[in-house]
């Protein structure tokens, strides 16, 4: 079915391709009438997308997947040499 209406449309990309492509969100008719900016729409839709996504994740995995790859080296290199130290004084 066919309607007559146009829509304003918000289209953002996935970030990682493997499930999704693009995520689609419908702007409401009354939106442009509150002074709202285009820039404001398309961060409200990447906001609301990327709670989406991540929604079983709590601020302690965003943190860890924020930290840097020099750090998880250290921290594995670190990891390994205790490791070490317990095999040897045993």
């Amino acid at each position: 079915m066919v309607k007559g209406i146009s829509r304003r449309v918000v289209v953002v990309d996935s970030p990682d391709q493997r499930f999704f492509e693009q995520a689609i969100f419908i702007v409401r008719n009354d939106a442009a009438g509150e002074g709202v900016t285009s820039r404001e729409l398309v961060e409200e839709a990447k906001r609301v997308a990327r709670s989406y996504a991540g929604s079983g994740h709590g601020r302690l995995s965003r943190a860890w997947r924020d930290l840097s790859p020099a750090l998880y080296t250290l921290m594995g290199a670190a990891g390994i040499g205790l490791v070490w130290l317990v095999v040897a004084l045993i």
